[in-house]
């Protein structure tokens, strides 16, 4: 794949990190995952979310996943990682059907180190790409998806 994360898809999701109550950034996780796999792009999501948790300062342990489905304001394949606490925000994410197999696109906040958590997602056999939130422009935000 020559172009690992296209341009319509940074930009979309470079335009949703835009200017809003916190400074957030994210990434792309690009699966092979069709319709047929609900369960293992579920535990996907489960395990990168537990991976943000982490690089976040949680511990996965007390954190859960919002799934929306009794909010009329969340779509059916949007989720959400928050604190058992106080339901604090941790992430959010997006999963997308695109040629036939599903991208996971998350956000999360700024603070969360990008770089070290792409470095670990790859170790863990994923193949995503980092979005920031605070670049001038969709083509800026693009984090290399080399490792």
């Amino acid at each position: 794949m020559s172009e690992i994360l296209d341009s319509d898809l940074r930009r979309r999701a470079w335009e949703l990190l835009q200017p809003g109550e916190i400074a957030l950034d994210g990434m792309v996780v690009h699966t092979a995952f069709d319709g047929s796999q609900e369960t293992r792009m579920h535990q996907a999501t489960v395990d990168l979310g537990d991976l943000i948790a982490e690089h976040a300062g949680h511990d996965p342990a007390d954190t859960f996943v919002y799934s929306g489905t009794d909010d009329s304001e969340f779509a059916s394949n949007q989720h959400q990682g928050l604190t058992l606490d106080d339901e604090s925000f941790v992430w959010e994410c997006q999963q997308l059907l695109r040629d036939g197999s599903f991208d996971i696109v998350f956000y999360f906040k700024a603070d969360v180190p990008l770089d070290d958590l792409l470095a670990d997602a790859r170790e863990e056999g994923y193949e995503l790409s980092g979005i920031r939130g605070d670049a001038d422009s969709p083509d800026d935000a693009l984090v290399s998806p080399e490792p």
